[in-house]
């Protein structure tokens, strides 16, 4: 058996363990200064590109009534029939054809002294969606299904079919207008642009453009028919570090 260690004794050990605990403690442990923050500067930027429609969607139909649902089917389906294969020859593909809608529903009799209503026919509707890829016929077609028995007129959506194409141009616009601001704010704060940290893109994206055409059938004239154009616009948001 060991005999009792001496106070002296302790004190020294407990002393060694000390230095031995502060030699293994990481340096950065022991004091290390916290790195500045990189500081960086955020901007966001819009590029447009304005481009004109090449396609058009047409959306008309036929609507007709009779007594019995039989016979309002029977005329429905003649006009629709005139209608595609006017289409047809006029050099529209069968895949640009589309039937969006179709229903029969009975007529009924007003409510008058207290009396049921009854059924006074039926009414067959049959819609359409006529995609046009020549902007400049849109007029001709019109003028063709109203001809051939469309009573149904909807509206016309204009469309842009290279729209992603094009709004690499606006992409462009929307980096370059990013950067400007970018170096005039740095160059205001006595810094100057670094590296890029971030890029995120935001689309605006007009869709088709829809145009009322609730009297094409109503006059005798052509068409007239203006597609205008499309605002294409992009918003880039940077970020960069300053230097």
């Amino acid at each position: 058996m060991g005999w009792p260690r001496t106070a002296s004794s302790l004190i020294a050990a407990w002393s060694l363990a000390v230095v031995a605990l502060a030699a293994l403690t990481p340096l950065h442990a022991q004091g290390q200064e916290k790195r500045p923050v990189q500081r960086q500067i955020t901007v966001s930027a819009v590029g447009t590109v304005a481009a004109e429609p090449d396609t058009a969607r047409i959306s008309t139909g036929v609507l007709t009534e009779a007594e019995t649902a039989r016979e309002a089917l029977t005329k429905n389906s003649g006009l629709v029939r005139k209608i595609i294969d006017g289409l047809k020859t006029a050099g529209i593909d069968a895949k640009d054809i589309q039937t969006v809608h179709f229903g029969i529903d009975p007529r009924y009799s007003n409510y008058k002294d207290g009396q049921p209503q009854r059924i006074l026919g039926y009414r067959v509707t049959n819609a359409l969606r006529i995609t046009v890829r020549d902007v400049g016929r849109v007029g001709e077609i019109l003028d063709g299904v109203v001809t051939l028995g469309a009573n149904q007129a909807g509206s016309i959506q204009f469309e842009v079919s290279k729209a992603e194409a094009l709004k690499d141009e606006a992409r462009r616009q929307a980096m370059a207008n990013a950067l400007r601001r970018a170096k005039l704010y740095a160059e205001a704060a006595g810094a100057k642009v670094g590296p890029v940290i971030s890029i995120s893109e935001e689309l605006h994206s007009p869709g088709p453009r829809p145009v009322p055409m609730a009297r094409a059938s109503m006059s005798d004239a052509p068409v007239p028919v203006e597609p205008g154009s499309q605002m294409l616009v992009v918003t880039v948001h940077v970020t960069w570090g300053l230097e």
